[in-house]
């Protein structure tokens, strides 16, 4: 079984996974709204680099209440035009990044960049939309559970009480599959962006469900890859964008 996040629109790399025609997990964020280290993605195209440069520093600074306000200003009389021209482009590149997938075994969960029903209409035939379910996955009990930490407001955010929800319908798990990491300090931390992204509930959910392992993305330059918790190995499988490379379970 081979996993992958934080996707970001590498087509090319995806296409690679897949022709293995091996077992496929995909953990989320799918497309590619800002790419913080070349400030590249939808954001730009629609509303230039500068503009992305100013939102980039102001999140990095951990100032999101002043990335928000800086948003609604660039929007102000022109809100209609600027959703649509965002609109466009994102579903152009869902038609993309899925495409890659045709013909894969695969089972997906959205991040927090993504639009969950949009991914779930473009995803080509045989690919499960997986989030909230359980599947026997090479003998072991495979849990799915999308979604990222309530930040920006945006569709693929999750909240707290929402996610403790879906994982408790999931029950026991060998293998526990999200987007966001637990909240654990060496696994939320981003060395480059100075960014916490972590989840009480995922992390509250190993204290008693203890499944041998747990996947996740979500944070791009963790201080850690792996870590140990309890009796739970928890893996951020991402950054595919940058390292268009597969992990491999176990």
């Amino acid at each position: 079984m081979l996993l992958v996040s934080d996707v970001h629109g590498a087509v090319a790399s995806l296409r690679r996974v897949v022709r293995t025609g091996e077992l496929l997990c995909v953990l989320g964020d799918f497309i590619n709204f800002i790419d913080y280290r070349t400030l590249d993605g939808i954001a730009a195209d629609v509303a230039g680099k500068d503009f992305v440069a100013e939102i980039v520093a102001l999140r990095g600074a951990g100032d999101f209440d002043g990335a928000r306000c800086r948003w609604q200003e660039f929007v102000e009389g022109r809100r209609e035009f600027i959703e649509a021209q965002f609109d466009e482009r994102i579903e152009a590149a869902y038609l993309d990044v899925c495409s890659a997938l045709e013909g894969a075994n695969a089972y997906v969960i959205y991040g927090n960049v993504d639009r969950p029903e949009v991914l779930k209409d473009h995803l080509p035939p045989g690919v499960r939309y997986a989030d909230g379910e359980v599947v026997e996955l090479e003998g072991l009990r495979v849990g799915f559970a999308g979604g990222g930490t309530p930040m920006l407001g945006i569709p693929g955010e999750i909240s707290e009480s929402d996610m403790r929800d879906k994982l408790a319908s999931l029950g026991r798990v060998d293998v526990l599959c999200t987007h966001v990491p637990p909240a654990i300090t060496p696994l939320v931390q981003d060395v480059i962006g100075g960014r916490k992204k972590g989840s009480i509930a995922v992390r509250e959910y190993l204290d008693i469900a203890r499944p041998a392992f747990h996947y996740f993305g979500d944070v791009h330059q963790p201080q850690a890859i792996r870590w140990r918790y309890a009796e739970t190995m928890c893996v951020n499988v991402g950054y595919f964008r940058a390292t268009g490379k597969a992990v491999r379970h176990g």
